[in-house]
């Protein structure tokens, strides 16, 4: 008797042991749920289903960087959002722009948008301007939206000799040496390039733009010269190119324009201003205007077939 009640005893601890066990598991599975359940509560893929997204639309936005995925948790879902954030050259802090310029311009292509948001072409020209960074010396960017300082004087400003250049012109020396280097490897191939105009003060950029405005309007005078301030020619950094006897109008058809458009960047000039690119840069095509950046940067925007105006948003301001 005493040995059944011995092992009715041991059946019944067991039997207690095994029950506080499976109670123990019980607890310790609920827990392990509660913590991953939490765990997802807090989770980006969580939160960004609730926003709005799609499973096809989470499986991009997981792998993207969580400063993006931070910024979409602060805005409403838009089903163009991915979309946008494919765009080459997209920029997180202008993304409510690109949908708002979206909504406005819903045929737009979203890469055009992307590129004319960037550079601030979403507003009317010279309107939201601002003060550029003359600390970005050779890369100050000046356009419609971006002016120089009252009281800006570049410095190194050299005369260019009759050589190089119709009438008196001045350009800042690093410029001029950069052109002559320039100038002797067209000469070398066959081509004879000269400059037409350089720097140019406040004033005389003045009476240029003043001119424009009285013979056809203030409307078509800001497609063809910029306001007085907000030309990039007041920095040192601009020539305007041609050779012989072209005119502007003509200057596209010579062989010398398509040997700076296939050699300047390897001087460090970019044509400032191309073709099918007017509602980015703010002026009408000019075949005849290029830009001083450095060959490093010119070889890119080269590479890249941008504007100035873009590369300046994305790499340097960005």
């Amino acid at each position: 008797m005493a040995k059944r009640r011995l092992k009715k005893s041991v059946k019944i601890g067991l039997g207690i042991i095994a029950s506080v066990i499976i109670v123990i598991i019980g607890i310790i599975i609920g827990v392990k749920k509660y913590q991953d359940h939490k765990k997802y509560i807090a989770s980006y893929e969580y939160k960004l289903t609730n926003v709005g997204y799609n499973e096809e639309e989470l499986n991009y936005l997981l792998e993207q960087d969580d400063k993006i995925k931070d910024k979409l948790l602060d805005i409403d879902y838009n089903e163009k959002i991915v979309d946008f954030l494919k765009q080459k050259y997209f920029i997180l802090d202008n993304l409510e722009s690109y949908l708002e310029y979206y909504q406005k311009n819903n045929s737009t292509d979203l890469n055009k948008i992307v590129s004319l948001v960037n550079v601030g072409a979403d507003s009317d020209y010279y309107d939201n301007t601002k003060e550029t960074n003359i600390d970005d010396n050779n890369l100050m960017l000046v356009n419609k939206y971006n002016y120089l300082p009252e009281d800006y004087n570049p410095t190194d400003i050299v005369d260019i000799k009759n050589w190089y250049c119709y009438g008196e012109n001045k350009i800042k020396n690093e410029v001029y040496q950069k052109f002559i280097e320039m100038f002797d490897a067209a000469k070398e191939d066959g081509k004879k390039i000269i400059i037409s105009s350089g720097y140019r003060t406040y004033d005389e950029q003045k009476d240029t733009y003043d001119s424009y405005v009285s013979r056809y309007g203030v409307k078509k005078a800001d497609a063809l010269a910029a306001r007085p301030g907000y030309s990039e020619h007041e920095t040192g950094l601009t020539l305007d190119i041609t050779t012989g006897n072209a005119t502007k109008d003509t200057f596209e058809s010579t062989e010398e324009f398509t040997w700076l458009k296939n050699n300047s960047y390897k001087y460090g000039f970019i044509l400032r201003y191309p073709k099918d690119k007017e509602d980015i840069t703010g002026y009408a095509y000019e075949p005849w205007h290029y830009r001083y950046v450095g060959v490093e940067v010119a070889t890119k925007i080269h590479e890249l077939d941008i504007t100035y105006d873009e590369y300046y948003a994305y790499f340097i301001a960005n």
